[in-house]
């Protein structure tokens, strides 16, 4: 993962990305706490 420039999708700017994992389907991954910007996912 890297930080991004951001980019129009579908006419709205986007600033980011969306991690998720699963075996069986999507699942949403968030942090507990705060992170800086370009922290490394491990």
């Amino acid at each position: 993962m890297a930080n991004m420039k951001p980019a129009k999708l579908f006419g709205v700017e986007s600033r980011g990305m969306v991690l998720a994992a699963d075996a069986e389907g999507a699942v949403l991954l968030m942090p507990e706490k705060e992170v800086k910007e370009g922290t490394r996912v491990r």
